[in-house]
């Protein structure tokens, strides 16, 4: 078992991404923004330096949480800009010993969540040739229960798999994200999901755990620390090391607001990023020994 997290949410600068890392006493990060892009689109010359501080540090980078397949790409748009990060992603994966990639599965906007199954076989024929590049690059795809066809429900991740039907293909569960997203089954309108429902349902194809948590109150997502929110978040972990899970748990606190408050200095907002991020995972630390000692780990 290891602990990881998306350490842009510490700090914008990497050296902040490190600093925070350490202090927790963990040894890697999931990266996601990276020196104003991410590990596919920086220069080579940022990811020499990148690579050299994290040699000096003894940090590393456990998963790419990449942009792939995202809430950015729609589904009715070309796929080339996914396949374009996955192609250079690799080799700076490979280099680094990563093998691990977060991805999704391409987003449908809201408007035709009515005409979602419309999209299923573009959606797993996408993930299909993104698939066939991870597994010759010994990598595998974690897909992300988000906003992306595989996650409008619990039966699309399923179905998503089952298509794709790749050894290179596993899931990423993220706890918080059903609190916020539609269950985009039947006939509108659309229930929010159920963390718990959609977590029993595809857990034998969990390898990794995003920890997120919060409530969707009066049409507004509020996030709060882990097992404070309706995630179901103690549950899990109750069921995932009951049943021997030995995986990583990435933090993704997504609950510094500050950014939208322009009367908030720069340093006050990375000020505030990095003391949260880091009681964000002091905090998961206790939930996770309180929950060991519950199921006699």
């Amino acid at each position: 078992m290891y602990f990881t997290g998306f350490a842009d949410e510490a700090s914008t600068d990497f050296d902040g991404q490190i600093k925070a890392t350490k202090e927790l006493g963990w040894k890697h990060i999931e990266t996601r923004g990276l020196c104003g892009g991410n590990l596919a689109s920086i220069t080579d010359g940022q990811f020499d330096e990148v690579c050299a501080k994290l040699e000096k540090s003894g940090v590393s980078f456990n998963c790419f949480g990449s942009g792939i397949g995202n809430w950015a790409k729609p589904i009715t748009e070309p796929p080339d800009s996914s396949y374009e990060e996955m192609r250079k992603a690799i080799p700076r994966m490979q280099k680094l010993g990563i093998k691990l990639i977060r991805i999704m599965s391409f987003l449908v906007p809201k408007d035709l969540y009515g005409n979602a199954s419309q999209f299923e076989g573009d959606a797993i024929k996408r993930i299909k040739v993104i698939a066939k590049m991870a597994e010759d690059s010994g990598i595998t795809l974690v897909h992300e229960n988000c906003s992306s066809w595989g996650g409008l429900s619990l039966e699309h991740t399923l179905r998503l798999v089952e298509g794709v039907n790749s050894p290179a293909l596993k899931l990423v569960y993220d706890t918080g994200n059903p609190v916020f997203h539609d269950d985009v089954r039947g006939k509108p309108p659309y229930k929010k999901q159920s963390s718990w429902e959609y977590y029993d349902a595809v857990r034998e194809h969990v390898v990794y755990v995003h920890i997120k948590d919060g409530r969707f109150v009066d049409g507004k997502d509020i996030y709060t620390f882990a097992g404070d929110g309706d995630g179901d978040v103690r549950r899990i972990l109750k069921d995932l090391l009951g049943n021997g899970y030995d995986g990583g748990f990435s933090m993704e606190p997504h609950m510094v607001t500050v950014f939208h408050d322009k009367s908030v200095s720069e340093e006050e907002k990375q000020v505030s990023m990095y003391k949260n991020y880091v009681e964000y995972g002091q905090r998961f630390l206790k939930l996770l020994a309180d929950v060991k000692k519950e199921v006699g780990k």
